[in-house]
């Protein structure tokens, strides 16, 4: 059998595969499901420190190809909010990485202290590509990524990875301003922009217009992603897009990543996808001949 926990930047799990933000992380009791269905981690959805509503209907439309386009608008309850509906279900039985946002550097350290107590790691999101005036629009400039990440380090104890944007003309630039400020990691990549037309009135299908695509169509633009900052960085890298089973994580971390999240597959394959992609992500291990997933981290860079 081979061996599949792994130990980023301080925080350790149990396998490589875990629920990515937006997804399942709207409660904790859906975060429960994933951690009792075989996810490794688990992220929130991305909380911000005051409660925001978000975009109005439609907010989701699936393209094809197994992919989605979403503008949701970052809607959560508040940091504060989620932290006391979180303490019903602790001790979780699998780490917890709280994903937070904000408008300005200050908002993720303030965050970051409301939930320092209630998760054991942090993945700040400064690469939503629909909401004005957070995520990407500040993810593109490595001075600010730095100054973020510099205050959530300053308010929290716990590892923080850094959710980069595909969304930008060099990713390995931001990523080093996130290493070089104190990231214990990076996350790549978030969705790439885009947009639906209904084909017969020639409008945008949602509400916000533009939004993110995930789901298969990125798988690629994700690898090349991980690849490119896995022959820059240093730290570890999560790597997130179009993980649907066992061959593609292994293609992910064979780019560079050391584990990998899952998401939009979650809507194909129901819970029981978490299970089925550490389970195919061990039988290639076993047919490569290795015996730790470690083994496999970097093996494509060339």
């Amino acid at each position: 059998m081979a061996i599949l926990d792994v130990e980023l930047g301080g925080l350790r799990l149990a396998n490589p595969v875990m629920l990515a933000a937006g997804v399942l992380g709207v409660s904790p009791s859906s975060l429960l499901r994933a951690a009792s269905n075989g996810a490794g981690g688990v992220v929130t959805k991305s909380l911000s420190v005051e409660p925001r509503e978000g975009y109005p209907n439609p907010v989701l439309v699936e393209v094809e190809g197994c992919g989605f386009v979403n503008a949701v608008g970052l809607s959560n309850p508040g940091a504060s909010c989620f932290r006391e509906e979180l303490r019903n279900y602790l001790p979780f039985p699998v780490p917890i990485v709280g994903s937070i946002f904000g408008y300005k550097p200050e908002d993720y350290g303030r965050a970051a202290s409301i939930l320092e107590d209630s998760v054991d790691a942090f993945e700040l999101n400064v690469s939503c590509p629909s909401v004005s005036g957070a995520g990407a629009e500040i993810g593109r400039n490595p001075e600010i990524v730095g100054e973020i990440v510099r205050n959530a380090k300053a308010a929290t104890g716990k590892p923080v990875f850094v959710k980069l944007s595909p969304n930008v003309a060099d990713i390995v630039e931001i990523g080093l301003a996130a290493e070089g400020a104190g990231a214990d990691g990076v996350v790549a990549i978030n969705t790439v922009s885009a947009m639906v037309v209904d084909g017969d009135f020639g409008r945008p299908v949602l509400a916000a217009s533009k939004g993110g695509l995930s789901g298969k169509p990125i798988k690629a633009v994700a690898l090349r992603c991980v690849y490119e900052l896995g022959n820059a960085l240093k730290v570890p890298i999560i790597g997130c897009g179009g993980v649907f089973d066992g061959k593609d994580a292994l293609e992910m971390i064979a780019s560079g990543a050391s584990a990998v999240q899952v998401g939009s597959a979650f809507r194909y394959r129901g819970l029981g996808v978490f299970r089925e992609v550490v389970e195919g992500l061990e039988r290639q291990l076993e047919k490569m001949g290795l015996r730790s997933v470690k083994q496999l981290v970097g093996v494509a860079r060339v």
